[in-house]
């Protein structure tokens, strides 16, 4: 199967996402998979401890997967239709967010393209 990859500059999801310093968005065969993680607030120092994006202390990083459409926007083709996460897994470091970002492109990048 000839899938299309496309990186795509800003956080691909959660509402907070501009405010993540830990950003990958990825178009992959019809799907996005969106990673996000160390949440800074406003008035946050560096040093200050990074915050839970979820319950319990350790899921300080999350990935997402969504159906993709394309999109007006010159950053970034393609977006979600809808905020319906069709896989989901949560991180306690960057390099397991990586890792895991790069699992889930992996297995969504097989699947049928989104219609």
């Amino acid at each position: 199967m000839n899938k299309q990859v496309l990186w795509m500059p800003h956080a691909g999801h959660f509402i907070l996402g501009r405010n993540c310093g830990f950003r990958l968005n990825t178009y992959v065969n019809g799907f996005i998979v969106s990673t996000v993680g160390e949440l800074r607030h406003s008035g946050d120092r560096e040093d200050d401890p990074d915050r839970p994006l979820g319950a319990g202390k350790d899921s300080l990083y999350e990935t997402m997967v969504f159906k993709a459409k394309k999109s007006r926007q010159k950053c970034c083709p393609y977006q979600q239709v809808d905020g319906t996460a069709l896989d989901s897994t949560r991180y306690k470091t960057a390099e397991a967010a990586t890792v895991g970002h790069h699992k889930l492109l992996a297995k969504w990048g097989r699947m049928k393209a989104a219609s």
